[in-house]
C-alpha cells in the first residue's frame, strides 16, 4: 500500500497552525512533500529531488500572498516555474490550497490529468515549461505587454541552477534590466546539482550573485528552507522599484528526507532526480516526513496525522526487455577501443544515452557539455573539422531542434559527425509534450549529407552504430526509443543495413504494416495476430531508414500489396509515411496507402494511453488495416471500418495519389 494526505487532514493542520504563517507553511510543505512523493508513486515517474528543493520556495510565495492566488489573470502576479520539473510540487501545493480539484492527486502524468511538465491547460499554470531556458524571456515578453496595456503585477520565475547552463538565460537577462523591469523577480533553486551529478562537475557556474550584478540585476542570497530569510529578502525587495530582481537561494536537493538529500549515496551521483523511488525507499520517505510532521503537531497540541491508504499501482514489467541504448553505447565503446579518432559528447543525460561506461574507461574523451545543445553541438564541428569523429548524445526533442542551425552550420563544412538522440518519439508518454519528440524526423530530415535511422532492436541498434561509424561516408542521426520493451520479431540471420532498403519481419499477402523503432513494430507486430484471427494476412516490414528510399525496393517490396499502412512515431506530416507514399507514387505503384501518425500535440499520459490516443496502439493499427482492405476479401466483411478515434490519417491511392485527411 501507499498513502497519501487527504484534503480533510490538511485543512486541520491549517486551522492548527494558523496563528504563525512561518510554521503553517513548514508544515504544509512537509504534507506536499508526502503528497508529492504519492503522486510520483502512482505515476511511476517523477522529479523528487528538483521537487523537494524547490518545495519551501514555492510554499511561501503562495501562502504569504507574494504571488496572487489568481495568478495569471489580468492584473494580478504571476508565478512559473522555468525548469519544470518542480511540477508536482506545485501541483501538491495547488491540490492542498484547493485550487486544483482533489482528485487530480492520483492522476500525475495520466491523460485528461495533470502533465508531467507544466502546461497552460492546468489552472493556474502560466506558461509551458520543461524545455529549459526560457522562463525568463517569457517573464520579459508577459512584463512588457502588461506594461502596454496599462496593468501591473509581479512576475516570479523559479529557475534551476543546472538551467543557467543554457546560452538563452544569458541573453535574456540584459534586456529586462536595461529596461528596468522591476516586476520581474528570478529564483534560482540552487540546490548544486542536475541530473546525475553536481553543477560543479558538469559546468561549473562560478559566482552567479556577481553574474547577474554585473547585468544589472538586484541580487540577494538566502537559505531556500528558512521561511524567515525568504520572508525579509522579499520584504527588501517590494523597497525596490527601478530594476529587476533575482533571489539566489541555497537549497538542498531532496529536501525533506534525509537520504534523497544531495549525494546522499556517497558515490557522486544524484539517485533520485527522475524515476520513482524503490517501495523501501517511498515507505522510508513517508515515515520520516510524518514523524517530523507530527513532532511539530505535538507541539501544537495536536493529534498525528492520518494518513489515507491507496493500492500500490499495477505495472507489469517486460519479461526480457531489450535495451536498445545500452546496447548501442556497449558496441560505440568497441569500436572507440579500436578507433583513437572518436570523442563522445554529452548534453548532461549520461545514463540515458548509454555512455556511462564510455566516460568510465575512455574519460580523456569523453566531453561533458552540460545543459548547452548549440555549445555541444558546435563543439563537435570544430572537433570534426580538426580530423576527431565526434558522437554527440542529448534528447532528440532537445537535439534535433535547439541545435538545429548548428548541425546545419556543421553539414555545411563536409565533416562527419554522429548525432545520437534518445528518448525519441511518443513514449515515454509521462514527460509530456516538452520531451516528446515528434518532430525530429522532419527537423533533421533535409539536413545535406545527414542520414537518419531509428533501430528496432539491440542487435540493429549495434548495426547502426557500426555502419554510421565505418561505412557512412557522411553525417549521421541515430534515432532511439528508451522504453524498455519485449519484442514479438527478431531480424533475419542475414540482415545488414542497406541504405533506403527495409526487412520483412512477419509475411503477410493482405496488407502491408511498414514502421520503424520497437514501439511501431512491437505494435504492428500485435496488430497482425488479430488481423490473422480474423483471416487476413498482414506483412509486417521494418524501416528503419527516415530520410532516404531506394525506390527500387519500394516497387519491389511494397509494390504487390493492395493495401499498405504506414506508421510514425512522430508527426503525420512530414514522416517517414509521406516518404514511402511518394516513392510508391513515383514507381507508378498503385496502393491504397494510410499514413497513420499524429497530427497534433502529443498527450501526456501513460505509455498505453498516449498510444491509444494517437492511433498508435495494435487495436488503432487493426482498424486502419481493415478500413484499407477491399471489402470483398474481408471474413465476415461489414463493409471498411473507420480507423479509431484520437489521430488523423492520410490516404493516397495510386500514382499522382489522391490525399484524403481523416480525423480519428
Amino acid at each position: 500500500m501507499i498513502s497519501y494526505v487527504p484534503l480533510d487532514e490538511i485543512q486541520r493542520v491549517g486551522r492548527a497552525a494558523s496563528a504563525d504563517p512561518i510554521v503553517r507553511a513548514e508544515l504544509l510543505a512537509d504534507l506536499c512533500r508526502i503528497n508529492t512523493l504519492y503522486m510520483i508513486m502512482q505515476a511511476g515517474s517523477g522529479h523528487i529531488g528538483s521537487s523537494f528543493s524547490s518545495m519551501d520556495l514555492v510554499v511561501w510565495l503562495w501562502t504569504a500572498a507574494l504571488v496572487d492566488p489568481n495568478s495569471g489573470a489580468p492584473g494580478a502576479d504571476t508565478y512559473f516555474s522555468s525548469k519544470g520539473h518542480d511540477a508536482p510540487a506545485l501541483y501538491a501545493l495547488l491540490i492542498a490550497l484547493e485550487k486544483l480539484d482533489f482528485a487530480l492527486l492520483h492522476r500525475l502524468r495520466r491523460l485528461g490529468g495533470l502533465p508531467g511538465h507544466p502546461d497552460v491547460e492546468t489552472p493556474f499554470i502560466a506558461a509551458n515549461t520543461g524545455s529549459l531556458g526560457m522562463g525568463i524571456s517569457k517573464a520579459y515578453g508577459m512584463a512588457r505587454a502588461q506594461r502596454l496595456a496599462g496593468r501591473t503585477g509581479r512576475i516570479v520565475v523559479m529557475t534551476g541552477d543546472g538551467e543557467l547552463q543554457e546560452g538563452q538565460i544569458w541573453e535574456s537577462l540584459q534586456p529586462v534590466a536595461n529596461e528596468r523591469l522591476s516586476e520581474i523577480t528570478v529564483i534560482v533553486d540552487h540546490n548544486k546539482l542536475q541530473s546525475d551529478a553536481a553543477v560543479s562537475a558538469v559546468s561549473d557556474l562560478g559566482a552567479i550573485a556577481d553574474k547577474f550584478r554585473a547585468f544589472g540585476w538586484e541580487v540577494r542570497r538566502a537559505d531556500g528552507h528558512d521561511l524567515r530569510a525568504i520572508r525579509d529578502v522579499f520584504a527588501d525587495f517590494a523597497t525596490l522599484a527601478d530594476r529587476p530582481k533575482a533571489l539566489i537561494a541555497d537549497t538542498i536537493k531532496g529536501k525533506g528526507v534525509s537520504f534523497m538529500e544531495g549525494l546522499a549515496h556517497g558515490d557522486q551521483t544524484y539517485h533520485f532526480h527522475a524515476g520513482a523511488p524503490s517501495l523501501k525507499d517511498y515507505v522510508a520517505g513517508v515515515d520520516e516526513l510524518a514523524a517530523r510532521v507530527n513532532a511539530r503537531l505535538k507541539t501544537l497540541g495536536q493529534g498525528a496525522i492520518a494518513l489515507a491508504p491507496a493500492p500500490f499501482p499495477d505495472r507489469t514489467a517486460p519479461v526480457r526487455p531489450e535495451r536498445l541504448v545500452v546496447a548501442y553505447g556497449d558496441e560505440l565503446l568497441q569500436m572507440a577501443r579500436q578507433r583513437p579518432d572518436i570523442v563522445v559528447l554529452d548534453a548532461d543525460l549520461l545514463s540515458d544515452c548509454g555512455i556511462e561506461a564510455f566516460k568510465e574507461e575512455l574519460p580523456a574523451r569523453f566531453v561533458e557539455c552540460g545543459i548547452a545543445e548549440q555549445h555541444m553541438v558546435s563543439a563537435a564541428g570544430g572537433m570534426a573539422l580538426a580530423g576527431l569523429l565526434p558522437v554527440v548524445h542529448s534528447y532528440a526533442c532537445f537535439l534535433s531542434t535547439r541545435a538545429n542551425e548548428h548541425i546545419y552550420n556543421n553539414a555545411t563544412e563536409r565533416r562527419k559527425i554522429i548525432y545520437t538522440a534518445t528518448l525519441a518519439g511518443l513514449v515515454p508518454g509521462g514527460p509530456g509534450h516538452s520531451h516528446q519528440s515528434v518532430r525530429d524526423i522532419s527537423a533533421i530530415g533535409s539536413i545535406p549529407g545527414l542520414t537518419a535511422i531509428e533501430p528496432c532492436s539491440e542487435r540493429e541498434a549495434r548495426l547502426a552504430i557500426r555502419w554510421a561509424v565505418e561505412q557512412n561516408t557522411g553525417s549521421s542521426y541515430l534515432r532511439f526509443v528508451n522504453v524498455p520493451l519485449d519484442l514479438p520479431y527478431s531480424l533475419p540471420a542475414s540482415y545488414a543495413l542497406e541504405v533506403g532498403r527495409g526487412v520483412m519481419l512477419r509475411a503477410g499477402g493482405d496488407v502491408a504494416l511498414v514502421g520503424y523503432g520497437p514501439v511501431l513494430l512491437g505494435n504492428a507486430w500485435r496488430a497482425a495476430d488479430e488481423l490473422a484471427a480474423q483471416g487476413i494476412g498482414a506483412a509486417v516490414i521494418n524501416l528503419p531508414w527516415l530520410n532516404r528510399i531506394d525506390e527500387a525496393w519500394v516497387r519491389d517490396a511494397l509494390g504487390r500489396f493492395p493495401a499498405i499502412v504506414t506508421l510514425d512515431n512522430h508527426s503525420v506530416t512530414l514522416g517517414q509515411g509521406v516518404m514511402v507514399a511518394a516513392a510508391l507514387a513515383r514507381t507508378g505503384v498503385r496502393a491504397d496507402v494510410l499514413s497513420l501518425g499524429l497530427t497534433d500535440t502529443p498527450a501526456c499520459g501513460s505509455n498505453a494511453e498516449v498510444l491509444a490516443h494517437h492511433g498508435l496502439d495494435a487495436p488503432s493499427i487493426v482498424r486502419a488495416a481493415l478500413s484499407c482492405c477491399d471489402p470483398s476479401t474481408l471474413p465476415r466483411a461489414q463493409g471498411r471500418p473507420e480507423p479509431g478515434r484520437g489521430a488523423t490519417g492520410s490516404r493516397s491511392t495510386g500514382a499522382g495519389p489522391k490525399v484524403e485527411a481523416r480525423t480519428r
